[in-house]
This record gives structure tokens, C-alpha cells and sequence, in this order.
């Protein structure tokens, strides 16, 4: 059974490669940790492509080494996309296929392809997105939180404040979140979002398709308290979010009342009110707003 399986295989792959390859741009998805799950097609785009736009052209040359895989490769990354976009819009329009791969998984997720994507659709260019694997949905299905609505808001923003405000415009989002994070910051993020968005049940996948595959679960607090005592974390990790429940949805006036009369106690008006509207995520001027109406009413007293 597994002999035919592997002639079907081969057969099915030299069946595509033999076919012409069209002129257009090729997104196409390359494993994230496991090279058995690129696929048949992925292998058979790659091989008759004739260039390569790839993110870190060595970290790709593996790969395509690793499945005899020659031809043309260059880089493609943020770096230098607005010098390289031209160029590959030419190749393509001279009748060229050009495949576009990221480091993992599939490209423009968190990486940089959406604006040669536009070029290229608006020159009339044919645009194939070849679909694989992903972090983002590999961790999403495999933690055992709600999948019929997520938002993927990538990498959060490197320092605290910042990052605060960030997830306080994502705190009444009613759908899963899914995050990118790297080892280093993981920590101090993660106690950041349970200031921000409380003790909601979460999941941190790291090594996805690897052979240490690991997911860990709980609450954002006890996530966080559990990573805070670990040194020497290494590597990116996908983070995974329930959504609000329903009464976290609507901030009403008296919540906000009650967090800026604990605030006042230890911070100026004007830091109790900045910190408020980032920890509810709400306006900041709603805040200020009521912080006036407390203290005219503590005045009236």
C-alpha cells in the first residue's frame, strides 16, 4: 500500500511539472518546522519558476536544496522592497513566473508582500496564492478556543505603554486573538495582556510541526506568572486568546468611575485618566469627561 502511495506521489508531481507555467506571481506557502507538509503543487511551482523572490534568500536556499530544487533566487524583504518591487513587476510582465515564499509558512502573514501584490493586480498581472501551512491557524485549531471568529494582530508593539494602548483597542474585539511574540518579550506581554484584558483562558504554542512541539494552556495571569519565572526562553510563539465574554463588551460609566477613583488613589488626575482609557480601552476623553464629573461631585459634598 505505502509503495503505491509513493508511485501516485511521484507520479502526481511529475504530472505538474510537466504542465506550462502561466507568467504571474506565485505566493506560495512553505512549512513552518516540517518540510513533509509542502505540498505537491508548492514543489511543482518552485521547480519551473524561473525566480525566486524570498525573504532570507539562505534560510530558503535550505529548503529548496533540500528538495533539488535549483533556479534563480533573490531577496525580498522589507528592507529592500520598494528598490526590488519594480523588478519583479518587469520580470513578471516580460512573461516570467516569479514565486514569492517567506522564511515559513505563508507569505504576506506578518511579512512583507501586500504592496507588490497591489502592484501587481493593478498592472493586470495574474496573482495565484498556492495555500499551506501557517502558524496562525495551526495554533488557532489546536488549543481548543473558539475559531468561528479570530482576528490575527500579528506582533504587538515592542514597549509597554504602547503595547498597553494596542490591547486596549483590541479588548472588546468579539473574536479570538491570535498574536505573534518573540521568546524575549514574551513575558513582560503577556503580563501586559492580563492587565489589559484580565484573566481570559489563553494558549501559547511554540515549535509548531516540530519535534517539540509544545502548547501550553491557562489564563493570561497564570501564563504569565509561570513565564516570568523562566530564563532563557528562545525562538517565536504564537499566542492564542479567548474572546471578551459578553459583559466585558460594553464599558459602562460605572466601571470606569470605580477603576479612576482606585487610580486617584495612587496617580495625578491626569495619569489616572491616561491609564484608565488604556487599561478599559476606551476613550480617553470619556475618561476625562467622568474624572471631572467625580471630582465636581466630591466638591459638592
Amino acid at each position: 500500500m505505502s509503495g503505491r502511495m509513493v508511485e501516485r506521489a511521484r507520479a502526481a508531481l511529475a504530472d505538474l511539472i510537466e504542465q506550462p507555467l502561466e507568467a504571474g506571481l506565485y505566493l506560495v506557502a512553505t512549512p513552518i518546522g516540517n518540510l513533509g507538509d509542502i505540498s505537491l503543487r508548492a514543489l511543482a511551482v518552485l521547480a519551473r519558476a524561473q525566480l525566486i523572490a524570498a525573504e532570507d534568500t539562505r534560510h530558503s536556499r535550505k529548503l529548496l536544496s533540500h528538495f533539488g530544487i535549483g533556479g534563480e533566487l533573490t531577496a525580498y524583504h522589507e528592507h529592500n522592497a520598494a528598490r526590488e518591487r519594480p523588478r519583479l513587476i518587469a520580470r513578471i510582465r516580460a512573461g516570467s513566473a516569479v514565486a514569492l515564499i517567506s522564511d515559513a509558512g505563508t507569505p504576506l502573514i506578518s511579512d512583507p508582500g501586500y504592496r507588490l501584490v497591489r502592484e501587481a493586480l493593478d498592472e493586470g498581472l495574474k496573482v495565484i496564492s498556492l495555500p499551506g501551512p501557517s502558524a496562525t491557524l495551526a495554533a488557532l485549531t489546536s488549543v481548543g478556543l473558539p475559531t468561528d471568529t479570530f482576528l490575527f494582530a500579528g506582533f504587538l508593539p515592542t514597549k509597554s505603554g504602547p503595547r498597553r494602548r494596542r490591547l486596549g483597542e483590541l479588548k472588546a474585539v468579539p473574536a479570538t486573538l491570535v498574536l505573534f511574540e518573540s521568546a524575549p518579550r514574551l513575558a513582560k506581554s503577556l503580563a501586559d495582556m492580563a492587565a489589559v484584558l484580565g484573566p481570559r483562558e489563553a494558549a501559547l504554542a511554540k515549535e509548531l510541526t516540530k519535534l517539540h512541539e509544545t502548547v501550553t494552556r491557562g489564563t493570561l495571569d497564570g501564563l504569565a506568572a509561570e513565564l516570568a519565572q523562566i530564563e532563557d526562553q528562545k525562538g517565536e510563539f504564537v499566542v492564542v486568546i479567548a474572546p471578551p465574554l459578553p459583559e466585558e463588551i460594553e464599558i459602562g460609566d460605572e466601571r470606569i468611575v470605580a477603576q479612576l477613583q482606585e487610580a486617584l488613589e495612587a496617580e495625578s488626575f491626569r495619569d489616572a485618566v491616561r491609564n484608565v482609557a488604556e487599561m478599559l480601552g476606551v476613550k480617553r476623553s470619556r475618561v476625562y469627561e467622568l474624572g471631572l464629573l467625580l471630582a465636581r461631585g466630591k466638591r459638592d459634598q
